[in-house]
């Protein structure tokens, strides 16, 4: 959190050996443990149970329904409030607010997970449905709590590296989640599998048990003063908010993840099941898709923003509670960062639109000639090791030079690692080129990643801090999620242009002198000559690097404008704060 005041002496820079001293301290090795625990649910519920389904025999279709139970964690930012201001029973009294609450959701994914490795698809897919949402809530409640604890136990100067080692053990925890269960699965069985990966979660406790106790938690006190109970009248509003609150997040959930199967689902279930496929339709198309999309957004957060609305001329205590519990952290950022709150935002949205928009790699990599293996090897084992190599980085940048300045660092790294793939789509299937654009790609997205994270970790306030958290990191991909929808259009138009001739047709040149095998599918898969195909491919990672000059912009306007607010410190904090009142 920023804790700096305003006109305060700016700190003389750390040394290179400090700054590396700090990766070795308890704090960021507890961090690398629980960075772990959040990293190993998430792809255990969709793409590793996505090859169990598929092995039993289940649809695609019905296998895509298990992708909705992901839409918790961009979710999470409705009950972060709750984990904010909730204690739990006898835990918090003796492990503190935090690890209480770690170590709660923690159990929550070990159980379910457990649960999964005894179900049967086939015979219990009902069942293990729930479990999935089950999963995916605990896993995107500990990420709210995880968050939380690293903000509020890294200080100004450790954000950096507790980022990178946080990064660090969540993307060990894909790599363990995606491979392990399949070998797994072949060698013995899908249920042996999970509990293996359930198991595998008491990393993450052991993380939670050795972890310090924060200090002090701080609760912003929701004023109830001069509201009358109303008990007969608050359980039937509390369900009416509630309902409209879960209305509004699968309405904002299904926009924010380009999938409208459970609105379809709900039409189903209503008799109107030819609806739901024209919506499922709709949703999907290019382009207006993206429209519905973003429509999609706006009237949940519309929905969600009439739940918490207080009924006006008539005050109730539910209506203060939501709206005080959801609204307060917005407000009090905007105090915080006054002038210059907007600013904030826009970049923390567009940082990393240049990465986002990039949804079409794959397809890329096979249109230039290069085989599934080279693929495979290449970004799973040398890119993973590069990402790590450019979260390490990063987080000395935070720790050496300052945020905004490692940020500004960040913002030009996306765009220049597209202009690489611009390169390498001239290149055609030539391997070295392969191996130099995905490692730059991903030390600069490392990089960009962890100066990001460090970045929206201080602009928490106390007492705010899950929830604010869980707003910025809910919202910094939307624009990028929306954008890279329209990827692959904007290949297959600005090929089909420059298959019609004109300024466009001349840059078809440029890829005279490649092999046979590059684009050679192109006619086949986009009805364009493999020249075309390759422009088509060029000016889109041009255009993405552009795209990403916003971020640039946003950074520099960021760095120049903004000051130096303090935090409300501890004490002043403590004085105001109370036990708030479960809902």
């Amino acid at each position: 959190m920023n804790t700096q005041d305003a006109g305060q002496t700016p700190a003389p820079k750390p040394s290179l050996w400090t700054a590396l001293t700090v990766y070795g301290e308890r704090r960021a090795l507890i961090m690398l443990a629980l960075g772990f625990a959040s990293g190993l649910p998430n792809l255990l519920i969709f793409d590793t149970l996505s090859a169990w389904l598929r092995e039993s025999g289940l649809s695609l279709q019905v296998i895509s329904i298990f992708s909705l139970a992901t839409l918790a964690y961009s979710m999470k930012l409705l009950w972060a409030p709750l984990v904010d201001r909730t204690k739990i029973p006898w835990l918090t009294d003796r492990l503190g607010h935090r690890r209480s609450w770690m170590l709660v959701a923690q159990a929550a994914v070990m159980i379910g997970l457990w649960l999964v490795a005894g179900g049967d698809p086939v015979r219990n897919l009902g069942m293990m449905a729930l479990l999935a949402v089950l999963v995916a809530f605990a896993g995107a409640t500990q990420d709210i709590v995880i968050d939380a604890w690293r903000i509020e136990a890294a200080g100004e100067t450790r954000q950096g590296a507790l980022a990178a080692a946080y990064q660090w053990g969540y993307r060990i925890a894909i790599i363990v989640a995606g491979a392990v269960p399949l070998i797994l699965a072949q060698q013995y069985s899908w249920n042996v599998s999970y509990l293996v990966m359930a198991a595998l979660m008491l990393i993450g406790v052991a993380g939670v048990l050795g972890a310090p106790r924060e200090a002090q938690h701080i609760v912003r006190a929701i004023n109830l003063e001069g509201v009358p109970s109303r008990p007969g009248l608050e359980l039937p509003e509390w369900l009416a908010r509630l309902a409209l609150v879960v209305a509004g997040a699968i309405v904002l959930g299904s926009g924010l993840a380009g999938s409208a199967d459970i609105l379809a689902q709900g039409l189903g279930a209503i008799g109107q099941a030819d609806a739901g496929e024209a919506l499922t339709g709709a949703w999907t198309s290019r382009p207006w898709g993206v429209f519905l999309q973003v429509g999609a957004v706006l009237a949940g957060g519309g929905l969600i923003v009439l739940a918490a609305f207080p009924i006006p001329g008539f005050r109730t205590r539910p209506g203060v509670y939501l709206s005080a519990a959801l609204f307060d952290p917005f407000i009090d950022f905007f105090d915080r960062y006054r002038g210059t709150a907007a600013l904030i935002l826009a970049l923390i949205c567009l940082y990393r639109l240049a990465d986002f928009v990039l949804n079409i790699m794959t397809p890329f990599y096979l249109d230039l000639g290069f085989t599934l293996v080279e693929i495979a090897e290449v970004r799973k084992v040398f890119g993973v090791a590069m990402s790590m190599l450019g979260v390490f980085l990063g987080g000395l940048a935070v720790a050496r030079f300052g945020l905004l300045r490692a940020m500004l660092i960040g913002a030009f790294a996306g765009p220049l690692s597209n202009l690489v793939f611009a390169w390498l789509a001239l290149k055609g299937a030539w391997l070295p080129a392969l191996f130099v654009a995905i490692g730059v790609d991903n030390v600069a997205g490392g990089f960009a990643g962890t100066c990001l994270i460090a970045y929206m970790s201080s602009l928490t306030g106390h007492g705010f801090t899950a929830t604010q958290y869980a707003v910025f990191s809910s919202f910094y991909s939307l624009p990028g999620k929306l954008l890279a929808s329209q990827s692959g259009r904007i290949v297959e138009s600005t090929a089909a242009a420059a298959e019609a001739g004109g300024a466009l047709g001349a840059l078809r040149g440029l890829f005279s002198g490649l092999p046979a095998e590059a684009y050679a599918g192109a006619m086949e898969k986009s009805g364009v000559g493999p020249a075309a195909l390759g422009t088509g491919y060029l000016l889109f990672f041009v255009y993405s690097a552009l795209i990403g000059v916003v971020g640039i912009v946003l950074a520099f306007m960021v760095a120049a404008r903004q000051k130096p607010v303090p935090a409300q410190s501890s004490e002043a904090a403590a004085e105001e704060a109370s036990p708030a009142p479960a809902p």
